[in-house]
C-alpha cells in the first residue's frame, strides 16, 4: 500500500458489509425490544458545547480532563465538543423542548460517542452506544425495571454478564462520606499514587475506582458510604433489591461501584464480564436525579443506563451465537433477449410486494449468476429466461435447503416468498 494512501484515524473503525449486517440485525433485536417496554427514540447532535459536558459529568473527571474531542470553532470562538456520552444530551434536549410538561418520559438513543483513550479490542475513540433515559420517574420500581430489561436483552442476545449493584445516596450523605474519604486518605497520604493525590480534594469519591493494584488495599479499608446513608435512600435501595429479587435477577453488592460520571446519586449498576479481558463493563448506569436541575431545568427524577454495541457484540461472538444479518428474499437470474426487461419488471413487483430482490447486472452464463445468486445469501434464485418470459412465469429454486425448484406465474411466487 502507498505511504501517500489515507487510513482511518486511529481508533475510528469502518464498518463494511459483512460486518454492518450483523450490527443491522442487532439493531432490529434492540429496536423491538425496546418497543415492548414502551420506549421511543430521540436523535441528538453528536456536537454539543463543551460546558454540557463540563457541568453534566464532572470536570474532575478522566472524561473531560484527558478524553474529550474539544475545539474552538473558528467561526465564532465557541468551545464545542463530540459526544463523548448520551445522557447529558439527552437531558439537555428534554429541557430545551420542555418535553416533561405533561409528565414522565421513556426514551432511548443510538449513535456514535467518541472519547481518546487508548484503543484496545472492545473499545475504541469513536465507539456506538445504545442509552435508555427514564425521565420523570422517582421510584425505585424504574431502577428495578431498566435492570429486568437489560437481563431480557441479554436472554435474547445469548449472553450472561453479571450484575453489581450499590447506591451513592443522596448529597447530604455523600458530603459526610466525602469528609470522612478526605480524612482518611490524608491519614495514609504516603501511600497514595499520583492520580489519588491529585483527586483527593476535588473527588475523593473516585479514589475508590481507582484500577491501580497498589490502592487496592487501602481503598478496601476506606469510610463506606453505606454507614452514611440516611434512612429515605436506605429504604429506596432495598425497595430495588426486593423488586429485583421478586424478578430472579441475581445480582452482587459492590460497595466501591462509584461510576465515573458525577451526576450519578442512589442507585448505580454495571453489567460485567470476564469474556473480554480487562474490559469487563459492557452495560451501566443508574439514577441521576439532580442532573436535570443542575443543567437548568424544573427538578425533576432520572435514570437510565448505556451499553457499547461494540463489546455487546464481541461478547456474542465470543459465547458462539451469530446474529443473523438480513439477507434479500431474492436474486432474480436472467439470460436472454425477451428475460431482460421482464426480469426488471419481475424485480419491481417483488419489491412493490414488500421482498428485497437483487436484481443480477452485467450479463454472463446461467451458471455464473447462480454462483454469485449462491454467494449473496438470498433465500431463493428467480430464475428467469426466454422461455419463463414467453409464458410470463418464472423459476423459484431454493438456495438455503434442498427443496426442488419450480415454475410458476409471478403473483404464486410473491406469495410464496412472503410466506416462507
Amino acid at each position: 500500500m502507498s505511504n501517500n494512501t489515507i487510513q482511518s484515524v486511529r481508533g475510528m473503525n469502518d464498518c463494511l458489509p459483512d460486518a454492518a449486517g450483523i450490527w443491522q440485525g442487532f439493531e432490529a433485536i434492540v429496536r423491538d425490544w425496546l418497543r415492548r417496554y414502551g420506549y421511543r427514540e430521540m436523535r441528538t447532535p453528536i456536537l454539543e458545547h463543551t460546558g454540557l459536558f463540563k457541568r453534566a459529568i464532572g470536570e474532575v473527571t478522566d472524561i473531560v480532563e484527558k478524553e474529550m474531542y474539544t475545539f474552538v470553532d473558528e467561526l465564532n470562538g465557541e468551545s464545542l465538543t463530540l459526544r463523548p456520552e448520551g445522557t447529558a444530551s439527552s437531558v439537555r434536549a428534554v429541557i430545551q423542548h420542555n418535553l416533561l410538561y405533561d409528565g414522565g418520559k421513556r426514551l432511548w438513543y443510538t449513535g456514535p460517542m467518541f472519547r481518546h483513550e487508548r484503543p484496545q479490542k472492545g473499545r475504541y475513540r469513536q465507539f456506538h452506544q445504545v442509552g435508555v433515559e427514564a425521565l420523570g420517574f422517582a421510584g425505585p420500581d424504574t431502577d428495578a425495571e431498566l435492570i429486568v430489561m437489560c437481563a431480557d436483552l441479554w436472554k435474547e442476545l445469548g449472553i450472561a454478564p453479571t450484575l453489581q449493584l450499590n447506591t451513592l445516596g443522596d448529597h447530604a450523605s455523600r458530603q459526610r462520606h466525602r469528609q470522612k474519604l478526605i480524612a482518611y486518605y490524608e491519614a495514609h497520604a504516603d501511600s497514595l499514587d499520583e492520580d489519588a493525590k491529585r483527586r483527593l480534594y476535588s473527588n475523593p469519591l473516585r479514589i475508590l475506582d481507582s484500577k491501580n493494584p497498589a490502592m487496592q488495599a487501602l481503598n478496601d479499608a476506606a469510610p463506606k458510604l453505606m454507614d452514611e446513608l440516611e434512612d429515605e435512600a436506605l429504604a429506596h435501595f432495598d425497595g430495588v433489591q426486593a423488586l429485583l429479587r421478586a424478578s430472579g435477577i441475581a445480582f452482587e453488592i459492590n460497595p466501591r461501584l462509584v461510576r465515573g460520571l458525577d451526576y450519578y446519586n442512589r442507585t448505580v449498576f454495571e453489567w460485567v464480564t470476564d469474556q473480554l479481558g480487562a474490559q469487563g463493563t459492557v452495560c451501566a448506569g443508574g439514577r441521576y436525579d439532580g442532573l436535570i436541575e443542575q443543567l437548568g431545568g424544573k427538578p425533576a427524577p432520572a435514570a437510565g443506563f448505556a451499553m457499547g454495541i461494540e463489546r455487546l457484540l464481541a461478547l456474542v461472538e465470543a459465547g458462539g451465537r451469530a446474529i443473523p444479518a438480513p439477507v434479500a428474499d431474492a436474486y432474480v437470474v436472467h439470460a436472454g433477449e425477451a428475460a431482460q426487461p421482464f426480469a426488471w419488471q419481475v424485480a419491481a413487483a417483488l419489491r412493490c410486494a414488500g421482498l428485497s430482490a437483487v436484481l443480477h447486472c452485467g450479463g454472463g452464463s446461467f451458471k455464473s449468476q447462480m454462483k454469485k445468486a449462491d454467494a449473496s445469501g438470498a433465500r431463493y434464485a428467480v430464475i428467469i429466461g426466454d422461455d419463463e418470459a414467453a409464458a410470463q412465469q418464472v423459476t423459484l429454486k431454493p438456495l438455503r435447503d434442498t427443496a426442488e425448484q419450480t415454475r410458476v406465474e409471478v403473483a404464486l411466487a410473491i406469495d410464496y416468498l412472503k410466506r416462507t
